[in-house]
């Protein structure tokens, strides 16, 4: 895996916090719509995806922190 590194003003840095927060919503929402139609893979692929963009939202919040 490739890594890169970009540089962003806090502001750009809080607006990509929020896009991820409202696409994680969104992955989790569709989790629960799969669980409950007990659609096994589309939940783990949904959660998956949750887990993934929590890590680079965490990673971009602890940048705006630290």
């Amino acid at each position: 895996m490739k890594n890169l590194t970009l540089t962003f003003t806090e502001d750009e840095a809080e607006i990509l916090v929020d896009a991820l927060e409202t696409d994680l919503e969104g992955y989790e929402d569709s989790a629960k719509d799969a669980r409950a139609n007990g659609n096994r893979a589309d939940v783990t692929t949904f959660s998956e995806a949750a887990d993934r963009i929590k890590v680079v939202r965490d990673r971009i919040r602890k940048a705006i922190d630290g």
